[in-house]
């Protein structure tokens, strides 16, 4: 399950961000209306959990313009306003739920797991990889048809996918670090190779191709 977490307090965000991450939830954090748009127009999301007073625009205006495009992804405000106007603007800009600041992390957890249920959310995404494996796309597992399950990290996940929807040609590491790593923070070759190895010890060797001098070729 993935979640876009907007909020600008830089010590709250911090907090909830680590907290998602922890409970196993692939996680996206922006701290201003303008950043969370462009990760939403370039990525799909399970869940928005937006705080409200945000800057360039707030939280309701931003889901009101998200729901103007016929984005119906489910929507929770947390807010340090206590009016009953804002709570009425924001379900009227088609949020599902509605949590007031301050609040202890197991309430977020309940109103998640509530979102969760009368979505389905909790459902099983699988990512075919070949005839004798498939990705578990929110645990993050490798799992063969003999039932084997491998955990891989994040970056490797990231990594896999790259190659599923790329499969057949050739992709340079320059392409893999561009298109997976924020430009911040660009691993070196050997953390590349590492997660190369790793994915190729769960596959097999032959799935994953290294063309010299070009990069890598993942086979289908």
């Amino acid at each position: 399950m993935k979640i876009l977490l907007l909020e600008d307090d830089p010590i709250l965000s911090d907090l909830i961000y680590d907290h998602l991450k922890e409970a196993g939830y692939e996680t996206d954090l922006c701290m201003d209306a303008k950043s969370a748009l462009e990760k939403i127009d370039n990525d799909r999301y399970d869940l928005f959990i937006f705080d409200i007073n945000v800057p360039y625009k707030s939280g309701i205006e931003l889901l009101r313009e998200i729901r103007a495009y016929q984005n119906n992804t489910p929507a929770i405000f947390i807010t340090a306003y206590q009016d009953i106007n804002h709570l009425k603007a924001g379900f009227d800009a088609g949020c599902d739920d509605y949590i007031k600041k301050p609040f202890e992390l197991e309430e977020l957890d309940e109103r998640i797991n509530n979102i969760k249920r009368h979505y389905n959310l909790e459902q099983d995404r699988f990512l075919e990889i070949d005839a004798t494996h498939k990705l578990h796309l929110d645990r993050r597992e490798i799992i063969t048809n003999k039932g084997e399950r491998y955990a891989i990290s994040h970056k490797e996940a990231q990594i896999l996918r790259y190659f599923l929807n790329h499969a057949g040609r050739v992709i340079s590491t320059e392409e893999l670090i561009h298109n997976i790593w924020e430009f911040d923070e660009t691993p070196s070759d050997a953390t590349l190779r590492v997660y190369i190895k790793n994915l190729r010890h769960y596959l097999g060797k032959e799935k994953i191709k290294t063309v010299r001098g070009l990069g890598y070729s993942f086979e289908p």
